[in-house]
Order: structure tokens, then C-alpha cells, then sequence
């Protein structure tokens, strides 16, 4: 397994952007698509993007496409989660994740312990 810790996570008006950072341990972060899930208070924890180990295949949530990007560098060991447009029901805990392709919870072995986001109308 691998060690994330996200970071980024704050305050922000509607119709701003934040970008979130997932910093990885060790030597094999490139073995990993990685993931970006979030929950809100009194909800479950939804899927909003996964990426390739490579980088050169996404995936995004409805919710989110054409407003969130994901992008890794692989040299930093480090996940981005780049967000605008930003609505008050975005407002949640982001995690990322490690492990297959896939977009559920079931796809990914690591977990990060959370950053969170409000975003305020």
C-alpha cells in the first residue's frame, strides 16, 4: 500500500477554485491510477475522478466534468484535483486514492485521511 496526504483543501466563494494536492509515499506511485472521491455531511462517499498510472486517461463524475481536472506528476508523487466553478454543494470531504482503474470504492486500496472543502454561496 501506499501513504496519501492531501492538502489544499479551504474556504472558498462560489464561483471560485481550489486546487488539492495528494502527496504519495514511496517508490511506486506510477503502478497506481489514482482516484479522487468526496462526502458530504450525512452523505455517502461518491466518486468524482480517476486517473491513469500514466496520466493519459481520466474519468469524471457528471457532477463535475468540464469544472475539475485531475492531473499527476509522477515525478513528485503527487496527485492534483484542480476545481472551479465551484457551487455550495461541492462543499465536502476530498479523498484520494490509490489502486486500480475503476470508480468505485472498491477499485482503490489507499485512502487518504481527507481535506475539506467549503465552498459558500
Amino acid at each position: 500500500q501506499v501513504q496519501l496526504v492531501e492538502s489544499g483543501g479551504g474556504l472558498v466563494q462560489a464561483g471560485g477554485s481550489l486546487r488539492l494536492s495528494c502527496a504519495a509515499s514511496g517508490r511506486t506511485f506510477s503502478s497506481y491510477a489514482m482516484g479522487w472521491f468526496r462526502q458530504a455531511p450525512g452523505k455517502e462517499r461518491e466518486f468524482i475522478t480517476v486517473i491513469s498510472r500514466s496520466g493519459t486517461s481520466t474519468l469524471y463524475a457528471n457532477s463535475v466534468k468540464g469544472r475539475f481536472t485531475i492531473s499527476r506528476d509522477n515525478a513528485k508523487n503527487t496527485v492534483y484535483l484542480r476545481m472551479s466553478s465551484l457551487k455550495p454543494e461541492d462543499t465536502a470531504v476530498y479523498y484520494c486514492a490509490a489502486g486500480g482503474w475503476g470508480t468505485g470504492e472498491a477499485d482503490f486500496d489507499s485512502w487518504g485521511q481527507g481535506t475539506q472543502v467549503t465552498v459558500s454561496s
